[in-house]
């Protein structure tokens, strides 16, 4: 068995890591690959072949997809957060043409399955749920990144309709761990607390930042992609993967504190936050349908991920 992952970052490599472990072959598909990040991730010696290339090259898709003889394409290249905004035609250009040129790509190739890696960010959390937020909340928050993701679902939605590939979408609330964030993510913030904790310096971080949200470990978002590749297909094919816990920005400090020891922030004022996740995300369609829980609550997972960021600065990386 074969998967084609679009693009080398958290969370592919996170996936990554289980799919070798079964013994998949993988190919990476990505314009700026980081060779030092994927041996970091994988190993010295995790044999995955790269494809230097940009989402929005249908035919290099097409080519890496065909050439490998993928049966299972996982998505998740793209801008993320204000990348989306800056400007606002390449980031559509990227998050929307490079996905609809994915599930071309997936038609044109022959691929079984497409595992879509959405986000949290398509629901309107102007429209207040009652309780936890479900898979058919609205969509559209009206923010370029969050939009971005919803055009995409509706993309590959489309193309499982006509062409009868299987599908499978996952959104995962904010999702931290060790990363390059080369596309831009809000999980460069939980990286910048543990960084500055570890060497005793001060955090600063931007007001627009300190947002109540929802967060995810890596390696537990890695599993749950990893059972969407392999799962048995049903009705439900959206599924969120999140904590079902929101942190504020004060409890993510503490928790960070308790995990180095020792941590001084700075709150750089600018614009408030524009929209807090009040609302957890409800899990019960992962947990029915995949089989899928997280096994990392926050402070578990910055303790994870603080002690290979550790080994990443003692080595000067």
């Amino acid at each position: 068995m074969t998967t084609l992952i679009t693009g080398i970052g958290l969370v592919g490599t996170a996936f990554a890591q289980h799919a070798l472990r079964r013994g998949e072959k993988l190919v990476f598909f990505d314009l700026h690959p980081r060779a030092d990040y994927l041996r970091r991730r994988l190993g010295p010696d995790h044999g995955a072949a790269v494809v230097r290339a940009d989402v929005r090259d249908l035919p290099a898709l097409v080519a890496a997809a065909s050439d490998c003889g993928a049966d299972t394409v996982v998505h998740t290249a793209g801008l993320i957060a204000d990348r989306v905004s800056d400007p606002l035609y390449t980031g559509l250009e990227v998050n929307v043409g490079g996905t609809i040129n994915v599930a071309e790509a997936v038609r044109l190739a022959g691929v079984q399955r497409l595992v879509h890696i959405s986000s949290f960010a398509v629901y309107d959390r102007r429209r207040s749920p009652v309780g936890p937020v479900a898979e058919d909340h609205p969509r559209g928050p009206g923010r370029a990144y969050g939009n971005s993701k919803v055009i995409k679902e509706l993309v590959v939605e489309s193309y499982r309709i006509d062409y009868g590939f299987e599908l499978v979408t996952l959104r995962p609330a904010n999702t931290y761990g060790y990363g390059h964030f080369a596309g831009g993510s809000g999980g460069a913030k939980i990286q910048n607390l543990l960084t500055a904790g570890l060497r005793g310096t001060t955090a600063r971080v931007l007001q627009e930042h300190t947002m109540d949200f929802e967060y995810v470990y890596g390696r537990d978002v890695g599993r749950a992609i990893d059972l969407a590749a392999t799962a048995e297909v049903g009705p439900q094919t959206v599924f969120n993967v999140g904590t079902g816990v929101v942190t504020s920005f004060d409890e993510l400090v503490e928790a960070a504190r308790r995990v180095c020891g020792r941590l001084e922030v700075e709150v750089v004022p600018g614009r408030p936050p524009a929209v807090s996740a009040a609302d957890p995300l409800d899990l019960t369609r992962a947990r029915t349908e995949l089989g899928w829980v997280p096994e990392y609550d926050l402070e578990a997972g910055l303790r994870h991920y603080a002690a290979e960021l550790e080994s990443v600065l003692e080595e000067g990386a």
